[in-house]
């Protein structure tokens, strides 16, 4: 259905932006029974839900005469959790608005507070802001909320997540009990639910999540990866799609640093957004990827609210997201406007079962693939670059002047090589990971010690087979845990319910003061117990011996990658 019952001007805004029919949300704030009344909307990223609140205001904002007067005093607040957000709004109802003639101030935290004073004090009839600066503008006497008339709370979960209760009673308290307050949350947590009976009255319930849940034009991955693999996993993935834009999700700052290091060593145009940058740095950032300087971003969940990239086709969730809601937030920046886009999800072994419980909690139904191997990227390279060169081209005299003398000079085959050599010197090498090519088995090697084990050290930890435990995820779990490389691992025996290895007597001291330091439960590998065994044998211990594991399978961990290959049982 078009767009009905909205000011003329408003659907000549609409119309010039090439919009034709409302989304659900859209359509769903617009019905005669939301007229005048307090709602909360639940709505997924990417649903259209800003120009949807920007409609469902409209009567506040305009009036009778569907033009905004000039008024020294705001008539609608727009109060959104990070200054991302808050831009993308204003921007958003900038357009909107215009040939209404709305003035809109935005007030955010690490933009010019002098500045947005004098925007407030020349008169705004639409004010958006982060929940600090508008409370530091009410407190200062900069921001009169006393004429409000429509307050609406912009991913108000994500508010009271971040702390901002305080900030946001606040602000509320100051404004008139006669207000429209509009409540847009993709969760309903008891805090939620406590703000809304507290400001709003008989409020309208709207949900279009269960009609577009999983988002159709994403297509959802998972795939299992040894923890220590992850980086190269990601390697992999950008390489093998060569994405026009990529959005790499972690969930720390610290996290963001170091992949955002590393890509750009390897060779990516990368570009980072955490708590830690400036807004300054924030927008050049984001400029570098609107304007194709940049390719991936990775970011925490928070700096990433509120990015819109039209380009966006791949999201790669680094570390795993809490909650289906996250997982859809996230995943929601892609798949937009009829696009197609990629979410993969990198599942360290262990979490597997985690994983899908929470796909099943957002109804997503995810194909699990393996990681791409190096000769996956081959193949999609060659592709890409056959499909490249044999493209048409317009090239001007002295380009074709250049060509000339080198058919002169070599072999048509000779330049097609150099041509493809050049073009495969920018791109980053991809990376051997534990399940591809590297980690066939190895051949199995005669009894006794391996050389530099012949004074070895025994430990265990309680996983065995009963857990799944598996030599791929278990040897990079024991270099995490314990600083070491896999060339100081030896001989790994999977019992039932533990398993034993040993490393060097020489670094047994310094690996056993790594996994105490790292005995967190950060990925899920902080919960098992790593120990030394009681009584050391100097030979792999055998089932029955005292102060050795009980039987199992042993594994032989090759000096430089991970081992699956069977010893004597």
């Amino acid at each position: 259905m078009p767009f009905d019952n909205i000011p003329p001007r408003l659907a000549g805004a609409l119309a010039a932006r090439g919009y034709e029919t409302p989304t659900p949300v859209q359509a769903a704030v617009l019905e005669p029974e939301t007229e005048g009344r307090d709602l909360i909307v639940s709505a997924q990223t990417g649903s259209g839900k800003t120009v949807a609140f920007g409609l469902a205001m409209a009567e506040q904002v305009l009036g009778a005469d569907a033009a905004a007067p000039r008024e020294r005093a705001p008539t609608a607040l727009i109060v959104a959790p990070t200054r991302e957000l808050a831009l993308q709004v204003s921007r958003e109802l900038i357009w909107l608005y215009r040939d209404a003639g709305a003035w809109i101030a935005t007030c955010v935290g690490g933009m010019d507070a002098a500045k947005e004073r004098r925007a407030l004090a020349q008169g705004a009839q639409i004010v958006v802001g982060t929940p600090g600066r508008l409370r530091d503008h009410l407190e200062r006497g900069a921001l009169d909320l006393s004429r409000l008339r429509v307050a609406v709370l912009d991913e108000a979960d994500e508010m009271l997540d971040m702390g901002f209760r305080e900030d946001l009673e606040e602000i509320l308290d100051a404004t008139p009990e006669t207000r429209r307050t509009l409540l847009f949350s993709a969760t309903m947590p008891k805090p939620i639910v406590a703000l809304a009976k507290r400001y709003q009255k008989d409020a309208l319930r709207i949900s279009t999540l269960g009609e577009a849940r999983g988002h159709g034009d994403i297509a959802y991955q998972a795939m299992t990866v040894a923890p220590a693999d992850i980086e190269h996993a990601v390697v992999n993935i950008l390489r093998l799609h060569e994405a026009e834009s990529a959005l790499l999700f972690c969930a720390t700052r610290e996290n963001v640093r170091r992949l955002h290091s590393a890509l750009v060593e390897r060779g990516f145009s990368a570009v980072a957004l955490s708590g830690e940058h400036s807004q300054s740095e924030r927008n050049q950032a984001l400029q570098a990827l609107r304007d194709g300087r940049a390719r991936v971003l990775v970011a925490t969940d928070v700096a990433a609210r509120g990015i819109d990239l039209p380009s966006l086709s791949l999201v790669i969730h680094v570390e795993l997201p809490r909650d289906a809601e996250t997982l859809q937030h996230r995943s929601g920046r892609t798949g937009r406007a009829g696009r197609k886009g990629i979410a993969v999800l990198l599942v360290p072994y262990p979490r597997r079962k985690r994983v899908e419980a929470v796909l099943r909690g957002a109804r997503i139904e995810a194909e699990w693939v393996k990681p791409p191997t190096p000769d996956d990227i081959r193949a999609a390279d060659r592709e890409r670059l056959l499909a490249g060169l044999m493209a048409p081209v317009e090239a001007e005299e002295e380009d074709l002047e250049i060509a000339r003398a080198l058919m002169a000079r070599r072999s048509p085959e000779e330049i097609a090589a150099a041509l493809v050599l050049s073009v495969r010197g920018r791109m980053p090498a991809p990376e051997e990971l534990v399940d591809g090519p590297s980690g066939a088995p190895a051949p199995r090697r005669s009894e006794g010690p391996r050389p530099g084990f012949e004074d070895a050290i025994w430990f265990h930890m309680d996983v065995g087979r009963r857990h799944n435990a598996d030599p791929r995820w278990l040897l990079p779990l024991l270099c995490r845990r314990g600083h070491v490389t896999r060339g100081e691992i030896g001989t790994i025996r999977i019992g039932a319910d533990e398993t034993a290895f040993e490393i060097p007597r020489a670094v047994a001291g310094r690996f056993m003061a790594a996994v105490k330091r790292t005995a967190t439960d950060e990925d899920g590998e902080g919960g098992v117990r790593i120990e030394p065994l009681p009584g050391q044998p100097r030979e792999a211990p055998r089932g029955g011996r005292r102060g050795g594991p009980g039987p199992g399978k042993v594994y032989k961990a090759k000096p430089a990658r991970a081992a699956r290959a069977k010893g004597g049982r």
